[in-house]
C-alpha cells in the first residue's frame, strides 16, 4: 500500500474479500476465478461505482496473460485490428489471454464490429471484459456474446463505512457529519467521495468547505432552496435555471436525496412530500423527457411545503 499516494488506487480493492457491494456479482465472479476460467463479460453501470475494480480483481486472480485499454483514449478501429489482434492471436506464455476494454461504450461503431469478430475467432484462448457506463451504446451483437452485469453502487452505509476506514488508516480526524456531506454530494460515485475526502484532508484532519461543496453539487443546491423560507415560485424558478444549467439528464439520485432529506426541508408535510416524491419517481422511468417529470415532481412538492 505504500506505492500509491492516491487514496483512490492505494485502498482499490484486490480481491473479493475487499470489494464493496454487490453480492450477487461477487458470488458469480468469485466462481469464475475459482475454476481459472471466465466466458466473456459485460460490466455496465454508473461511473464510480467499481467496474474496473471488479475487472482487475478478475485478471489478477486468474493465471492468464493480461492486456489493459483504456477504450475512451482508444477508441478507433485500428486499435482493435493491430493491439488487440495481435494480443489475441500471437502465442503466449499462458494458455489463457484476458483483455480488459475500460469504457467501451467510447469505442466506434465500426471499432465495436471488428471486436465482435475477434470475440468469436479466439474466444477459445483470450477473453474480454469490457466496462461501459451505457449499456444502450453497446452494440447489440457484442452484448449477446458477453455474460452481462449491472453493477450497481455499494449503500451509502457501506460507503461511509469504506471511508472511515480510510480515514482511519491514514490517521486522519474527521467529525461524521462531514463524512455524511461528502457522501451525500458525490453518491453514487465512490471514486468522487474518496478523491474529495483526500482533497479535504490537511494537517491529518479532515476539513471541509461546506459552502463550496453545496454550491458544486446540484443535488445539495436543490434541497437547500426547498429548506429555504421565501417566495416559492422565485425558490422553483431558481431551482429550474439550476437543473437546466446543470444539463442533467438522470434524476435517479435527485430522487433518492429528495426522499432521504424529506424531514429537513417538508416538516409537518412529510406524507404528502412522500408522495409525491414516490409519483414522480415512478413516471420517471416511462416518460420522454425526464427534466420535464422531475419539474412536474418539484412544482408539487413547494406547492406542498409552501
Amino acid at each position: 500500500m505504500k506505492e500509491h499516494s492516491l487514496w483512490v488506487e492505494k485502498y482499490r480493492p484486490v480481491d473479493m474479500q475487499t470489494y464493496i457491494g454487490n453480492d450477487s456479482i461477487k458470488e458469480k465472479i468469485g466462481r469464475f476465478i475459482a475454476n481459472g476460467d471466465i466466458p466473456h463479460i459485460l460490466l455496465s453501470g454508473p461511473p464510480g461505482t467499481g467496474k474496473t475494480t471488479l475487472s482487475k480483481i478478475l485478471q489478477k486472480n486468474i493465471e492468464c496473460e493480461p492486456l489493459y485499454i483504456n477504450a475512451s483514449d482508444e477508441n478507433n478501429v485500428e486499435t482493435v485490428r493491430n493491439k488487440l489482434k495481435t494480443f489475441a492471436s500471437s502465442a503466449g506464455f499462458q494458455e489463457l489471454k484476458i483483455a480488459i476494454l475500460d469504457e467501451a461504450d467510447g469505442i466506434t461503431p465500426t471499432a465495436q464490429m471488428a471486436l465482435r469478430n475477434l470475440m468469436e475467432t479466439y474466444s477459445r484462448h483470450c477473453r474480454f471484459i469490457l466496462t461501459c457506463n451505457h449499456v444502450e451504446r453497446m452494440h447489440e451483437a457484442i452484448v449477446s456474446r458477453t455474460q452481462q452485469f449491472h453493477v450497481v453502487p455499494p449503500s451509502k452505509i457501506e460507503v461511509a463505512k469504506h471511508l472511515a476506514w480510510i480515514l482511519d488508516q491514514e490517521e486522519v480526524k474527521y467529525e461524521v457529519p462531514d463524512v455524511k456531506l461528502l457522501i451525500d454530494a458525490y453518491y453514487p460515485d465512490i471514486r468522487k467521495v474518496i478523491n474529495e475526502a483526500q482533497l479535504h484532508t490537511q494537517d491529518d484532519m479532515l476539513k471541509l468547505d461546506v459552502e463550496e461543496i453545496v454550491q458544486g453539487d446540484i443535488k445539495l443546491q436543490v434541497i437547500s432552496l426547498l429548506g429555504k423560507s421565501g417566495d416559492p415560485k422565485k425558490r422553483f424558478a431558481e431551482v429550474r435555471q439550476l437543473v437546466a444549467d446543470a444539463g442533467i439528464r438522470d434524476f435517479a439520485d435527485l430522487y433518492t436525496l429528495l426522499f432521504e432529506k424529506v424531514d429537513d426541508y417538508a416538516k409537518g408535510h412529510i406524507t404528502a412530500t412522500i408522495r409525491a416524491i414516490a409519483e414522480g419517481q415512478r413516471g420517471d422511468p416511462i416518460v420522454v423527457n425526464k427534466e420535464l417529470q422531475m419539474m412536474d415532481t418539484l412544482i408539487a412538492i413547494f406547492q406542498i411545503i409552501g
